[in-house]
Formats: structure tokens, sequence, C-alpha cells
């Protein structure tokens, strides 16, 4: 670039250089000196790399501790991106507001699994596959049978997705791509059915994916035809719930998956780890806080007592999220539409109060607690029918598109292998057994 001389105006040039640093992280050990150049990649450094930091040649090196895996990953993943300070979640690249707007649960289930949106003849094909592989053995039915009428719906469904391991040993050769675990749906509905005692449903090929699965579960005699808007409603929860990069339930998939289980044994664990009140069972319990506050009055009482730490603020906060859900906005503006079918719920105006008078409040917005998708979710399910303790199947009906995505993303990354996760030891040291007469 040229320069001039202040004093005589001749112009010179300047040479300059960029220099490219190097993509690495220098760590020194006050322990010893000693000075390391860990190499970093995609914003991470690798864990095993951290061996070689030691303090003397009895020293296994260093590793890293982190409970409940808040800054590790585990794998790396094409499937879902979240910026959680920024409130964005996407699929394969693609927002997901324009998602729930646009696109089917059926349509975006294909996108998680194959990488790209289906043209009309792939979606029609992908449809038509789904539909003939529905019906489920008429053992798993007297399997569901047998449960006691009062069992909690989810745990029904869980032991039902194990047992079908036992039906389709071919699942057990993994490398292969045409396990679609396309029978949840009906395995849902019969749980559904046997807790209401009520004889089972087929499916109906000339329904929707949605619309089936209401007329599963809600066709009593006669014909059976779901109101468009409760079945587009809960064509857009399910592609909100779909997948959510690795959360509890997913990582609980791919660490079963990553010891070659098939996809069924997979899927029963990440059924258990969404069982969890913290996870699928996070809108049933907000449902019950709005219950427990009752009214609108009531309202500021409960803000207080969770304030005093006497009470927690359900369906508020979110691990990644430190900004408003972006699923939470969906969620509240499906909540009017099915609200605009079914009639208001009186909860609805507890819930409505409670979030207005929360992201008021400093105590909330300070600690970055805003709604998530479970805060209007629950209301909507109960709306369209569906009892509480259904709650968790539903979300895990719709995660099996991601938990399906996930495995087949595990099974043929070169990097991953069985799932064994170091520990930090503080037990006792080495001591000799002593015979019980001698104690």
């Amino acid at each position: 670039s040229p320069l001039s001389c202040r004093f005589c105006g001749t112009q010179t040039w300047k040479l300059s250089i960029l220099l490219k640093m190097p993509d690495t992280l220098t760590v020194t050990d006050n322990r010893t000196g000693q000075r390391y150049e860990l190499p970093i990649e995609d914003g991470t450094i690798l864990a095993t790399d951290l061996r070689k930091i030691t303090d003397g040649p009895e020293d296994v090196g260093l590793m890293t501790y982190d409970p409940a895996f808040k800054n590790t990953a585990a794998c790396r993943s094409r499937i879902t991106f979240i910026d959680g300070d920024k409130g964005i979640l996407e699929h394969r690249g693609y927002p997901i507001d324009q998602l729930a707007e646009h696109s089917s649960f059926l349509e975006t289930a294909y996108l998680r699994v194959h990488g790209e949106l289906p043209d009309p003849a792939a979606l029609s094909e992908w449809t038509t596959a789904i539909d003939r592989h529905r019906a489920v053995p008429e053992r798993i039915r007297a399997l569901i049978g047998s449960f006691e009428q009062n069992a909690h719906p989810m745990g029904i469904y869980q032991s039902a997705v194990a047992a079908l391991s036992t039906f389709y040993p071919d699942a057990k050769k993994i490398g292969s791509e045409k396990h679609r675990l396309t029978q949840m749906p009906t395995l849902a509905a019969l749980a559904f059915r046997h807790g209401a005692g009520r004889p089972p449903v087929d499916p109906d090929d000339s329904l929707s994916f949605a619309g089936n699965f209401l007329q599963m579960l809600f066709k009593a005699d006669g014909p059976y035809r779901p109101d468009p808007t409760l079945e587009r409603a809960l064509d857009v929860l399910f592609i909100l719930h779909a997948d959510h990069e690795q959360n509890c339930s997913t990582s609980t998939m791919r660490a079963i998956g990553s010891s070659h289980a098939d996809p069924y044994a997979a899927m029963a664990g990440a059924v258990g780890a969404l069982y969890g009140p913290l996870h699928g069972g996070a809108n049933e319990a907000v449902l019950r806080m709005l219950v427990e506050i009752g009214s609108v009055k009531e309202v500021p009482a409960f803000i207080a007592r969770v304030k005093a730490g006497e009470g927690r603020l359900m369906g508020f906060g979110h691990r990644v999220y430190k900004s408003y859900d972006p699923r939470a906005t969906i969620v509240k503006r499906t909540a009017d539409a099915v609200f605009g079918v079914t009639g208001k719920t009186p909860l609805l105006d507890v819930a409505l109060e409670l979030e207005r008078i929360a992201l008021q409040d400093d105590y909330f917005v300070s600690r970055k607690l805003y709604p998530n998708v479970d805060f209007y979710s629950g209301l909507i399910y109960q709306a369209m029918g569906f009892p509480s303790a259904m709650f968790p199947v539903l979300f895990a009906l719709a995660r099996t598109a991601g938990w399906v995505a996930q495995w087949l993303e595990l099974v043929v990354d070169p990097d991953q292998k069985i799932a064994r996760p170091r520990q930090v030891y503080l037990g006792s040291p080495r001591r000799d057994y002593v015979p019980i007469d001698k104690r």
C-alpha cells in the first residue's frame, strides 16, 4: 500500500504480510512448566489429547470432568443446529418456523433422515412405505392388552417398542436403512385405547399421518373425520418435537446404538429417557402447575413463592436456550387456532398471566427464564382430548423421526465407537481382604 513521507512527500510502498495463526490451543502445565499445543477443529479439542498432559511417568494424563455433559461434544452431526443465545433452531439448515408453517411431519421426517426435502414422487413413495408398515403383530397387541388398564401408557409404549426387537430379527443388521420404526403411531394408539377400555382401531390409509393417528385414538362407531384445524395442529406439534440436537433421549439412542444394538432396542432406551418429568413429562408438569395455581388472581402469590424458593416455574427456561424458545412462539400461535375450535380453557388465562408477569419480572429475565415448548403444548393436548399421561407418548411418537435419523448417522460414522465415559474415582485405595471371622 502507498505511503507518503511527511517531510518531503516522497512516496514509498509498504509490504503487508498476513500471517495465519495456527488453529491450536497452547496449554502450560504449571505443575511441570511443560507447554502443549492442542489442535482445534470445529471449535473443539479432542479430549484424548489431554492425556498428553502429565506430571510424571506414572501419571496417565488429564481428563475433563463434565457431569451432565454441559460442554462436551460427543459426535459430529449434520441434522439439527441450535443457537441458544439467539433462539435459532434449524433442521438440515431449514428454520423451524418455516417447516412448521409450510411443511408436514412426514416431509420433515424425510428431511431429517435423508438430508434433503423430497420431491413429490419421493414424498409419495415415502408416505406409501410408511402406510404399508403401520400394522403391528397380533402378539404385540396381546402384550399391550395384558397390562393393567390403569398402567401408564408410556410404560406400555416402551415395553411394546422393546418387544418389536424380538419380532424383527433382521433389524439387527444395522447397516440396513429399511428400518424406520413405522409402527410407532399404532403402538401409541393401542396404549391409549387400552387405557380407555376401548377396542383397537385399524389404520386408515386415506387419512394424513396426523389424521390417521387421531382416528385410531378417538374413533367410535361409524366413520371418523378429524377436524382439519386439530389435525394440522397435531402435525405442527409433531414437527416441533421431531428432533432437538443431543438431548437426553437422543444421546441415549446414540449411546445404546453405539453397541450395535438394533434400532428397536435403542429406541426403547430413548423412550425410557424421555419418560422422565425433566424431559418428555415436562408439559404434564406444566399442566399440574396451572391446576395448582387455579385462577388468574392466584398467579402473583405463586410467582412470589417461586422467587422465595418455595416452588418451581415449570415450562420456563431451557438447558440450551437463553432466549425465547423459537418453538414456544409457534406453539402459542397453534394454541390460538386449537382453542378457536375446542373453546378456551380457564387454565389458558392462568398461563397467559403467568407468562406476562414472568416476562416483566427481572428475577426471571435476569436468569434468562423464558417460556419453552412445553409451556403451552400440554394445554393444546388437553383441549384436544388427550389425558395428561399421554403427553410423553405423543412426544415420543414425534421424536421417533429424530431418533431414527440420529441412529442412522451414528452407525455410518467411522469416529463413533462404543460409548464408554470415564470417571473420577474417589473411593478407597487398594486394601487387602479380611476374612469375616477376623473382622
